[in-house]
């Protein structure tokens, strides 16, 4: 999950996990694993991708302000904070979401977000040059674990793609790095003294707005104005639902596990989001499982938890 970080707030003690959090950690789980296939539907549609990417974060924009409202939060940031929160947005809502869209038409959602559940590595090597916050032994050994398994992953998918286009496998792996470089370097960006100061629903709410305007606005540059016909159900359907489940939904529920178990413990949520993915696309999309693959996922979730297991590296 990638989310803009809270202030620092009281969590729960090592090995309990209050009863309250279970529902939350479920609908994150869910909600994060069948986005990656929502945003399968939504390109398939045939939109222009800017145009997607757009009004995927104007309708989470939208539905975030309405909360926020309803609750009270504010919604304001002076002007480094907006420029903080552009920044954000860029790297977050429109370079990591313009990488991503143009991978899953190359692989499937389920191999896509298995690589996005190593977002723990990038970050602790980027928070570790910029925020000079260590990386522990055990993150190190579990980071080594995790990218073994995804190599047999993905050996697997080239090989199988191979046998048609071996090239759209390499885009496909090679757009997924990229898109989780740039994600990466939003949560550092968010790691940052400064912005954990900030509001984070506003936050949020200036990142999506303002990535959301840029991609609209080069989607009318480059395709004019969406016609009415564009909405056909499965676009429609798919961007609501990534819109508003994928982004307004799971991250306040995601600032909550944050707040009642902590950090590193939320993002828990992070590993069982694949195995959502991979379940979805394989009956949504006709991934075939094989040997390598099923091994190889469960490699990497095995490294991804002992990295998790590591003190503070997945800040």
């Amino acid at each position: 999950m990638n989310s803009i970080s809270p202030p620092p707030t009281l969590a729960a003690p090592p090995g309990i996990v209050p009863s309250r959090v279970i529902l939350p950690f479920v609908i994150v789980t869910l909600s994060g694993g069948s986005t990656w296939t929502a945003i399968r539907y939504q390109i398939g549609a045939g939109v222009d991708m800017f145009w997607a990417m757009g009004l995927r974060g104007l309708i989470g924009a939208i539905a975030m302000v309405g909360w926020s409202l309803l609750i009270r939060a504010p919604l304001g940031l002076p002007p480094r904070g907006i420029a903080y929160a552009a920044a954000i947005g860029g790297l977050q809502f429109f370079l990591s979401f313009l990488f991503i869209y143009e991978a899953e038409r190359h692989v499937t959602s389920g191999v896509v977000a298995m690589f996005f559940a190593l977002l723990i590595v990038p970050n602790a090597i980027l928070a570790r040059i910029f925020l000079k916050m260590p990386m522990g032994r055990e993150f190190l050994i579990g980071s080594a674990v995790a990218i073994v398994g995804m190599a047999m992953l993905f050996t697997n998918e080239i090989a199988a793609v191979a046998k048609g286009n071996a090239d759209d496998a390499i885009i496909g792996v090679t757009l997924t790095i990229i898109g989780l470089l740039f994600s990466s370097g939003a949560n550092v960006a968010q790691a940052s003294r400064y912005a954990r100061s900030l509001p984070p629903i506003a936050v949020l709410v200036w990142a999506m707005m303002i990535a959301s305007t840029a991609a609209m606005t080069l989607g009318f540059v480059r395709s004019g104005m969406l016609p009415p016909s564009a909405f056909t159900p499965a676009f429609a359907l798919s961007t609501a639902y990534l819109g508003l489940f994928g982004s307004a939904l799971t991250f306040p529920l995601y600032f909550f596990l944050i707040r009642q178990i902590g950090p590193a413990r939320a993002a828990y949520s992070g590993v069982t989001v694949p195995i959502v993915a991979m379940i979805l696309s394989t009956i949504l999309e006709g991934y075939r499982w094989s040997l390598p693959a099923v091994a190889g996922s469960a490699l990497a979730l095995v490294g991804l938890v002992i990295a998790l297991r590591a003190a503070k590296p997945a800040r």
